[in-house]
């Protein structure tokens, strides 16, 4: 099956079937072979940045298969990647618990796996419940293309600063998750967050709580994300929280570019620019481990 995929990279996705069509019955599930990719994104070693499973299927497995295998392999997200006839793709991301409604590193992990299979028109349009994402390729970088969501004044919840063990900060929302400001980037290096407690907060679906503050030396703003009510205590490197944060610290700085840093314990780099209503988010990605799921 390796050598098909590396000779004809859409010939194991029933391109010729509109999207609608493309779901695998339980049926057709016994002794499938999955093409499986572990990448490490917004990394430019091993064992850094955020790892993303990425399981390229002919047609999308039953909601709850899908959502099985990204529990198992207990990574932030894991992608689902199916060809569309037109030469663009489907992609859902799954956390360990939900399916999620827009990822930046399984994104980008996505499009590098499709590049290891031979795949060479840039940019690679990937068709989502966020819209159409675009993944271009610059050298050892890639670039996402995504939507901005800039973050609006709203009331704390209760609980939500004592649970990130913070005194005070200043508290936005955009369309997912909250936001929260603070004074220096050490305040963001030492957090301690209670997970438990924060878990108990009604965040919405799909929600987490991004804290960020300006950087120092070669950065221009640091930043964690935390979304236990995804299985996400600590998200390692976080591509979608840059459509809030851009929009915020370009409204700040009146800067348009931006080196960012997630300050997770593997560490994570981007390079972010505002375009419009767009966010550009790029990073490099190293691949761990390539193998089969057999379900």
């Amino acid at each position: 099956m390796k050598v098909i995929l590396r000779q004809q990279p859409h010939s194991f996705l029933f391109a010729d079937q509109p999207p609608s069509k493309r779901f695998l019955h339980r049926d057709t599930l016994v002794s499938m072979p999955i093409p499986y990719y572990q990448i490490d994104s917004f990394a430019n070693e091993l064992f850094a940045g955020n790892p993303a499973g990425i399981c390229l299927v002919p047609a999308f497995p039953p909601n709850d298969v899908m959502q099985k295998i990204a529990a198992e392999n207990r990574h932030s997200e894991t992608a689902f990647v199916v060809a569309r006839a037109d030469g663009d793709f489907d992609l859902r991301w799954f956390t360990p618990v939900v399916e999620d409604d827009l990822c930046g590193h399984a994104t980008l992990a996505s499009a590098y796996a499709l590049s290891l299979l031979g795949h060479d028109t840039w940019p690679v349009r990937f068709h989502t419940v966020s819209g159409l994402l675009t993944v271009n390729r610059d050298h050892e970088r890639f670039e996402l293309d995504f939507p901005s969501r800039p973050a609006v004044s709203c009331e704390i919840p209760t609980g939500l600063l004592s649970a990130l063990g913070l005194e005070m900060a200043e508290v936005m929302r955009d369309p997912r998750d909250f936001l929260l400001v603070v004074d220096h980037a050490e305040i963001v290096r030492n957090l301690k967050p209670d997970i438990a407690a924060l878990a108990k907060i009604d965040m919405g679906i799909s929600g987490g709580a991004i804290v960020t503050a300006s950087g120092d030396n070669d950065v221009d703003y640091v930043c964690r994300f935390f979304a236990p009510s995804e299985g996400i205590d600590e998200d390692a490197a976080t591509g979608s929280i840059q459509c809030t944060l851009v929009p915020y610290w370009a409204r700040r700085t009146g800067k348009q570019t931006f080196r960012v840093q997630q300050l997770s314990s593997r560490g994570a780099r981007m390079w972010c620019t505002l375009v419009g209503d767009r966010v550009k988010i790029a990073g490099e990605v190293k691949l761990y481990l390539q193998g089969t799921i057999n379900i």
